[in-house]
């Protein structure tokens, strides 16, 4: 069960345009300690100003670890490493390729979480990469997802989760110094300089192996009056298509905001194998065709909102490591959603059952055979997805 915290200010941060002045600031005001870990960091304008500001904070003498995933930024240690460990700043690798590898063997379990921990008072939570939102091809510029900041309570099992996984990857790095000092150079319990209620949701192997599905599927089934979904890599499994149509079929409103503009077309495609089921049950699917949309978001209710790194398809909801702020505040809630239908104003297209019947037959055994090819790969990832395949039976 998810475990909110009262008393924390959460400010919702729109695409890089927000997001990245106000995490450079914040490092540029850290006096001891910043935790970094991102799926991707490019060597662009954005990475290389991310890089000069850890530089600067290791420079002040702050203890800097940035984690990046040994997949999504593999090339960070040879084109970054040098210039962190000059100052003294720390850097590791979470499953580093080496060689040849099999599909098995690289079973998709990479650390898709984005989140950055400073001085244990303000921590960053989200779906967005260190990487330019115009770091992509001209059609999907700017890139369009969300973060937040967070300050209060909620900032410590952020930084305890962030904290365990640097000393697991460097344990596993055989690194001899893998336990960080203890106790903890924390003054002081993080005030609580706000008002909203919100928890921390990890995805994980051990302990939190169903954490952010659970917290949705218990946030549809509890739905009343709408669900609003803005995701980019749409596939869940039947106990969650299941959860939407019984919402609708109570009444609940409900809206999906999806890919438009894809990085990946089989993906895209699969997701598309699941439209006419959805639309027969009322539920609204919209394509976000103005940029590439990257987000992982939530509404429910106009009260429970989630933001964070995870997708709603088996790799991110049974593979990856992922983490998920939930926050329950109408304010909130009312902020993201009013973002989110704009969004759809400007930029999204309306999908209907005509659309989808009208399509030529080679559109349809594209689309079901992209669906079946992903259902292949899933079953060659080992026992981490049977969950999502079960479900399918």
């Amino acid at each position: 069960m998810a475990e909110f915290l009262n008393g924390n200010r959460i400010t919702l941060l729109n695409s890089g345009a927000e997001y990245f002045p106000s995490l450079l600031a914040a490092i540029d005001q850290a006096q001891w300690e910043i935790f970094l870990e991102s799926y991707i960091f490019a060597d662009d304008e954005v990475g290389n100003a991310v890089i000069a500001a850890l530089v600067r904070a290791a420079e002040r003498a702050v203890a800097v670890r940035v984690l990046v995933d040994g997949f999504g930024a593999r090339d960070f240690p040879e084109i970054f490493g040098a210039r962190l460990e000059v100052t003294g700043a720390h850097h590791l690798t979470y499953r580093k390729l080496i060689g040849n590898f099999s599909l098995r063997r690289f079973h998709l379990r990479r650390l898709h979480r984005k989140l950055v921990v400073i001085d244990g008072q303000i921590a960053f939570v989200g779906g967005i990469n260190i990487i330019d939102d115009n770091n992509a091809p001209i059609a999907h510029r700017p890139r369009y997802d969300y973060a937040v900041k967070v300050e209060g309570p909620l900032v410590a099992p952020i930084r305890q989760a962030a904290r365990r996984m640097w000393e697991n990857v460097a344990w596993a790095s055989f690194k001899r110094r893998y336990r960080l000092p203890n106790p903890d150079p924390v003054s002081a319990v993080p005030e609580q300089p706000g008002h909203q209620r919100a928890a921390f949701l990890l995805r994980d192997n051990i302990r939190h192996r169903n954490s952010i599905a659970r917290a949705y599927l218990n946030a549809i089934h509890n739905a009343r009056q709408s669900v609003l979904i803005a995701n980019a890599y749409f596939l869940p499994g039947a106990r969650f298509r299941h959860a939407l149509k019984a919402a609708a079929a109570r009444g609940v409103r409900i809206t999906l905001l999806l890919q438009g503009q894809s990085d990946h077309p089989v993906f895209r495609y699969a997701t598309q194998a699941l439209y006419e089921a959805l639309l027969v049950e009322g539920i609204r699917i919209f394509e976000y065709q103005k940029s590439f949309l990257h987000a992982k978001v939530a509404v429910v209710d106009d009260h429970w909102a989630t933001v964070g790194s995870s997708n709603i398809d088996p790799f991110s909801l049974l593979l990856s490591k992922e983490g998920n702020i939930v926050v329950d505040d109408k304010g909130f809630a009312g902020e993201l959603a009013a973002s989110l239908n704009a969004a759809i104003a400007e930029g999204a297209k309306e999908l209907t059952r005509h659309d989808m019947r009208r399509q030529p037959l080679y559109s349809r055994l594209l689309r079901w055979s992209s669906y079946g090819l992903l259902r292949l790969c899933i079953g060659l990832l080992g026992d981490g997805a049977r969950q999502w395949r079960d479900d399918e039976v």
